[in-house]
């Protein structure tokens, strides 16, 4: 069926809260007697919308960055790995800060109330912020100066001053540094003439105390910038005097000295000031709001409108500033007489900063401190010898990242760019990484005289400039391409192939829960089911002509797709199971999402809840819902799932009295997926493949005993542990995902 009206008008509406339907009892209601009716007053005497019902979502970001920072505790994880996770928490903090506290702090200073369900006021928000962020950053400094950097020695990888080198390998680093670092530092001396100067976003800087070596009166301050194109780690071999001409690591050193760029460029630091002398230096780093407006409804051209946007979160306001512990006071003093930041904003750091940037140092050849290689399979039914859309007519194919190769995607993608039978192939685009093989094989569609179209989402976070260049490219080759869509971000994984056939035309469809990136797919958990149900594709090529033309479609014939259905659908399998549990009495739903924050969604969790429901949910990131609180939710229970691999799937399943359904998809149960993103989920129609699912995600991360943790009404998280006698399961074991057996 082609209409979407029509077929949306054939399937049963749920009751709104407010009609009749919704608050009649049913005849199973009725016989269940008093207990019902009490359940049914709890039901009307509880203000849902009551803020202490909700976590506050900036709050349960920090404890979720805390989980982080506990596998760089977890001795169980090798030892490079932990400084990779203390990496990602540094990483986290510092987006967290351009985005979140930002805003916050936005918020804060115009003066408006509360915004979040949880009933927080900005101020208190940003004291509560301050206090558990200063207390997980002593944690992170402990770990790196007391735990790991001193284990690293152990393991012969030393983190070493220039000061304590032998003579020889100094010349070395100073030949290094005349050669490939003093040619491009630009030393901005701060005085009447000279302003003090921009200081970009993230960067690593030396404010430098110096004092004229004719005149002990003439004492003048200056900026250093260490350039972000010069690498942080230099290698020298610990037992020889010799090193690699570009000062990288060699697998021949059995024991490495790692020296960073900065302290080399403040041991040289004299060399940059003829006539003066450096009596003091500190080094320091500000984090600026990049969460700037894109004002797409006054631009003509939404390119230009993003290349601009780009360009001013270079200048956005400070909202963090971090000293280098034991920077002289009068220095600080003097960076805080040009720089407007309060007392809360700063932050003395004992480790090195930019720590984020160390994930570099965590991809050196020690196969002994890093994770052992997982097993990866590609099934079948992608080798080249297969008629992959043979097998797609007659069933569906679901693809578990990362156990299961992502070069499967890039094996459809690249197969329907090469076949003569395939007329078009349309394709959208959120982070597809650098180096791409999705782009490689879109252009050499289009050189083959298929009709092309990418959705490129130019409004992706921190990824704009390279989508901008990705979409360029495309459009050099002849690729239709669309850029994003103005007030919606295009989040949706979607790739349509349309393919001429003896028997007519056939579409067939990818549709996944994480973007088109070939990196990130060995390190995220994601979930792409390819299928050519016809009224599947009927929905993404409807929703492939939204995107590129203009229509409103308020309900598709099987997607649930936001802003205009994605809610509704959701909401009404929730009803729905409150119906069946009616009847059955053993209604459930398991939910596993990365965020869950909408408080409209978590109300009617917690009405589906009070009506005796089981919900379970698995939540790797923020989670504003309570569970476990008496009349409202204690029939819900959260856990988080952090381990090797970041859990990026969202599945919505729901028992329905035994007659199961499952979506999988692109959306969280958050307001930006929900009413500001073009998302999509899609029902998963092979009870096959739901079996698989729920056996090998949803069971196995509800019965994890190695990487869960648990939240209780408090907002506390608890992480799981085996019961006594039982052996830790871990969800994220490889060999448990191949075969299904749990070790």
């Amino acid at each position: 069926m082609e209409n979407n009206e029509t077929v949306a008008a054939v399937e049963p509406a749920a009751p709104t809260p407010n009609s009749a339907e919704a608050t009649k009892p049913a005849k199973s209601d009725r016989a269940r007697g008093v207990k019902e009716r009490k359940e049914s007053a709890v039901e009307t005497t509880i203000d849902l919308n009551d803020p202490k019902y909700y976590l506050n979502r900036e709050i349960n970001w920090i404890d979720f960055n805390e989980k982080v920072l506990s596998e760089a505790e977890d001795p169980r994880v090798p030892l490079l790995e932990r400084v990779k996770f203390l990496s990602i928490f540094w990483n986290n903090l510092d987006e967290f800060f351009m985005v979140r506290v930002a805003n916050v702090f936005r918020q804060e200073q115009t003066g408006v109330a509360a915004t979040g369900a949880d009933g927080i006021p900005p101020r208190r928000q940003l004291t509560i912020i301050r206090q558990k962020v200063s207390t997980l950053v002593d944690r992170a400094e402990d770990l790196w100066l007391k735990t790991l950097q001193p284990a690293l020695r152990e393991k012969g990888v030393v983190i070493t001053k220039f000061a304590t080198l032998g003579g020889k390998k100094r010349q070395k680093l100073e030949a290094w540094f005349e050669q490939n670092i003093y040619p491009v530092l630009t030393p901005q001396v701060v005085d009447s003439g000279h302003p003090f100067p921009w200081i970009s976003n993230t960067s690593l800087n030396f404010l430098i105390e110096l004092v004229s070596e004719t005149d002990e009166e003439d004492v003048r301050y200056a900026r250093l910038k260490c350039p972000n194109n010069i690498q942080r780690f230099l290698f020298l071999s610990k037992d020889l005097d010799e090193a690699a001409p570009d000062l990288s690591f060699q697998s021949s050193y059995k024991n490495v000295q790692v020296i960073l760029t900065e302290d080399l460029i403040g041991e040289c630091l004299g060399r940059l000031f003829p006539g003066f002398r450096v009596t003091s230096y500190g080094l320091f780093r500000i984090t600026r709001n990049t969460d700037a407006e894109i004002e797409e409804d006054e631009a003509d051209d939404l390119l230009e409108a993003v290349r601009d946007y780009v360009e001013q979160r270079r200048f956005g306001a400070p909202v963090r500033l971090e000293l280098e512990r034991g920077m002289p006071v009068r220095l600080q003093n003097f960076l805080l007489d040009h720089i407007d930041m309060k007392p809360g904003q700063i932050y003395k750091v004992s480790g090195p900063l930019a720590f984020s940037e160390f994930m570099d140092l965590c991809f050196i050849d020690r196969p002994s401190l890093q994770y052992v290689p997982d097993r990866m399979t590609s099934p079948e039914v992608f080798d080249p010898e297969n008629d992959l859309f043979a097998t797609l007519r007659e069933r569906d194919v679901l693809l578990f990242h990362p156990y299961e190769k992502f070069t499967g995607v890039l094996s459809f993608i690249d197969r329907a760019a090469r076949d003569p039978k395939v007329v078009a192939i349309k394709q959208t685009l959120y982070r597809c990484g650098s180096n791409s093989p999705i782009i490689k094989s879109l252009i050499e569609a289009r050189r083959r005289g298929k009709q092309v179209t990418a959705v490129v989402e130019l409004k992706a976070r921190f990824d704009e400039e390279r989508n901008i260049n990705w979409a360029e490219a495309l459009e050099r080759s002849g690729v239709n391409v669309v850029y994003g869509f103005v007030g919606l971000k295009v989040h949706a994984k979607l790739c349509l192939v349309v393919r001429r056939e003896a028997t007519g035309i056939r579409r067939y469809v990818h549709i996944g829960t994480g973007n088109y990136n070939a990196l990130s797919a060995t390190i995220y958990t994601d979930l792409g089911l390819f299928t050519s149900n016809e009224e599947i594709c009927a929905d993404v090529t409807d929703l492939f002509n939204v995107m590129t033309g203009c229509g409103i479609i308020k309900r598709y014939r099987q997607l649930g797709v936001s802003p205009l259905s994605l809610r509704t659908r959701l909401v009404e399998m929730i009803r729905r199971e409150v119906e069946a549990h009616r009847e059955t009495g053993d209604g459930h739903i398991i939910i596993k999402c990365n965020q869950l924050a909408d408080d409209e969604m978590i109300r009617e969790l917690y009405r589906a809840s009070q009506a005796g429901v089981k919900i379970e949910c698995v939540v790797r990131g923020v989670c504003c819902l309570r569970p476990g609180v008496p009349g409202v939710s204690e029939n819900i229970t959260v856990r988080s799932i952090v381990g090797r691999y970041l859990e990026h799937a969202r599945v919505y399943w729901f028992k329905h009295g035994g007659d199961d359904c499952m979506w999988i998809g692109s959306a969280d149960m958050m307001k930006r997926n929900l009413n500001g993103r073009i998302e999509v989920i899609t029902p998963v129609h092979d009870p096959r493949l739901r079996e698989r699912i729920t056996k090998m995600i949803l069971d196995a991360q509800l019965a994890d005993t190695r990487g869960a943790w648990s939240l209780d009404a408090d907002g506390k998280y608890t992480r799981v542990r085996p019961k006594k006698g039982e052996a830790v399961f871990d969800s994220q074991n490889a060999e448990f995902q191949h075969k299904g057996v749990r070790k």
